[in-house]
């Protein structure tokens, strides 16, 4: 007999009940003291860990509400344990793990979100901010949780896309890195001048401040088609985000166009010539013969 149920019991209670109250007291007691001792020791230990793996704010703060769903399981466990309701303890893992089975089968597609979501702040492959592209989509990321990421796209649509989205299929990040090269081919006529037209996309890369001059701006002969030939610039940006590679893009193309339009550069559009007889029919009907 312990000593709380001892002093009960000289207060006039029941051995039984006596018994009860000072197992529940035991619980409340040891739940509390392993609560506050792993709150005050494991979760800042916790976020420290992952603040040094350069975790963003947002990422840290559901892993580390896992770990504090893990102390309280550890502390009711313990406090269990302690309060002498060991065979209650087996019994609630039994029916725990049952739970867990049933639970685990109707929730496939949540736990793998939710496995794809730890991948996901494991390894990084974006960030909050960056402009990725995926199965014929792209936006930037506005949101990362355990389940979904939501995206916001360029027509300033909201798409919230379950992980296992992003880690099952290939994911295009084009800022990952610090610089992006930008192509384009520009189409000129056969009979124009190909080193001329050269001169005119290099000058114009060079004038804009958006492009970089290390790695320099080239261009190369790529195409051979049926109504021009396709030359391929080549350029990089520094620090790329969606709108400065729109930006530069666009006042890259639309400067060399009319350096072009001032040098008598010709830009081709396909043209198709049809050949065939036309026979007319049923003249009679058609009232061709009046």
């Amino acid at each position: 007999m312990g000593a709380i149920q001892e002093l009960l019991v000289d207060l006039g209670l029941g051995v039984g009940i006596a018994g009860t109250i000072e197992s529940v007291a035991l619980f409340v007691i040891a739940f509390i003291a392993i609560y506050v001792i792993g709150k005050r020791t494991v979760l800042p230990v916790t976020d420290r860990a992952l603040e040094r793996r350069d975790l963003d704010d947002h990422a840290r703060k559901p892993l580390v509400k896992l770990v504090s769903f893990g102390v309280i399981f550890v502390a009711i466990a313990v406090a269990f344990g302690f309060a002498g309701f060991g065979n209650f303890l087996s019994s609630l893992a039994t029916i725990a793990a049952a739970l867990a089975l049933a639970i685990g089968l109707a929730t496939q597609n949540i736990i793998s979100n939710f496995v794809s979501g730890v991948f996901i702040y494991a390894d990084k492959p974006f960030r909050i901010g960056d402009w990725i592209e995926w199965d014929g989509n792209s936006g930037v990321v506005e949101d990362i949780s355990l389940r979904v990421t939501r995206v916001r796209t360029f027509d300033n649509e909201i798409l919230t896309v379950p992980n296992s989205d992003l880690t099952a299929n290939v994911v295009k990040n084009p800022v990952a890195k610090e610089k992006l090269r930008l192509k384009f081919v520009f189409g000129i006529g056969y009979d124009d001048d190909i080193q001329k037209a050269t001169e005119i996309i290099v000058e114009e890369a060079e004038k804009l401040d958006g492009i970089m001059d290390d790695p320099a701006p080239s261009v190369r002969l790529t195409e051979l088609n049926d109504s021009d030939v396709g030359l391929q610039s080549r350029v990089w940006i520094a620090d790329p985000s969606r709108a400065d590679f729109v930006k530069t893009r666009g006042e890259f193309i639309t400067n060399v166009k009319a350096r072009f339009d001032e040098a008598g550069i010709d830009i081709p559009y396909p043209q198709r010539e049809l050949e065939g007889d036309f026979e007319l029919t049923n003249r009679a009907a058609l009232g061709a013969d009046d």
